[in-house]
């Protein structure tokens, strides 16, 4: 790929993070983020809250697993021991209250409801969407659903992460760099990659070495736009982006970065190919593309001495004018 498509390619997919994590022009009604033992994917709710605070958007965070309120939080709600009824009306309550002002709805946790409100959990959830609320969900995936006693479970029906996938507008599923810096490792040198936690199949094995390191998230991140077209990258969110010391003039700059950038996932070769190409950019006094008015430009000329048979069924030629300084000898080209 060109310097100049990569160039393009970074600054539009760091744009879209920082949309979607201040949560700008309503860009994600709907987020999932998937996690599991190997890495939590508690930091990215503690930052989505940092940013909406910075923003001033209204929190309001539903707890089925957290028994404390988050500092950042405006609202919570204990929703592990209240009915599905109760919960619900308080919800919609505070998202009805004020509704010009923006709000982020955070579920710490969809399995108790993937578990108990399958079917209905689609409807339950869109119903709190609104102009001005965007939904923040997370869901462990390495918790079984358990299963119907009574038998009633249709098998052709989708399941509730498949559900939720396909309703999600935004989907992160978050990895230890650990594991993923393993992984490439075995790759570049052609071996099977390593399995980690529950995927090494141990028995008494819950967690790999490496898991939930302190250093900071892999954001593996698919979003899909209005249009329907889906776009994919790989980011790194380190931990101080969350921690508790950050502060104002930190929150400014943009911590999230390409997992390709990272100095710890590029090998020597993409560091000094990358190096090269910036330094050949860098060089060049003038540009090699083309802007839009250029290119119309270019569409609309009218190359000179060449003209077309406009005779009907005969096809079409090129016909030339000669100068006077062309030099055309007919008896060289008859031999």
């Amino acid at each position: 790929m060109p310097p100049s498509s990569l160039q393009h390619r970074r600054t539009h997919n760091l744009l879209l993070i920082s949309k979607l994590l201040s949560q700008r022009d309503a860009a994600s009604p709907f987020t999932l983020v998937l996690d599991s033992l190997e890495q939590s994917g508690k930091p990215l709710l503690a930052e989505y809250r940092r940013r909406a605070n910075a923003s001033k958007v209204k929190v309001i965070f539903v707890s089925f697993e957290t028994l404390r309120k988050p500092r950042d939080a405006d609202v919570f709600i204990d929703a592990w021991k209240q009915s599905l009824q109760a919960w619900q009306k308080e919800v919609i309550n505070h998202v009805k209250n004020e509704p010009t002002q923006r709000k982020l709805l955070i579920f710490d946790s969809l399995n108790f409801l993937a578990a108990t409100q399958s079917s209905s959990l689609p409807g339950l959830l869109s119903s709190l969407i609104g102009p001005a609320t965007s939904l923040l969900a997370l869901y462990h995936t390495d918790i079984p659903l358990p299963v119907s006693k009574n038998g009633s479970h249709d098998a052709y029906s989708p399941s509730a992460l498949t559900l939720l996938r396909y309703l999600a507008t935004t989907i992160f599923i978050t990895q230890s760099l650990h594991h993923v810096l393993a992984r490439k490792a075995a790759r570049d040198r052609s071996f099977a990659e390593p399995s980690f936690g529950l995927e090494e199949g141990i028995e008494g094995v819950l967690q790999g070495l490496g898991a939930n390191a302190g250093e900071g998230v892999v954001l593996e991140m698919e979003h899909r736009r209005k249009s329907g077209r889906g776009v994919r990258e790989l980011y790194f969110l380190p931990h101080t982006a969350s921690a508790s010391g950050y502060t104002a003039n930190q929150a400014r700059k943009e911590t999230v970065t390409l997992l390709e950038e990272h100095p710890l996932y590029r090998t020597p070769e993409e560091s000094a190919a990358s190096r090269e190409g910036e330094e050949d950019q860098a060089d060049t006094t003038f540009e090699l593309g083309l802007t839009e008015k250029q290119r119309r430009d270019r569409e609309g000329v009218v190359l000179p001495y060449f003209d077309a048979q406009k005779g009907g069924g005969e096809g079409g030629r090129i016909l030339y004018d000669m100068g006077e300084e062309d030099d055309f000898d007919e008896e060289e080209d008859e031999i």
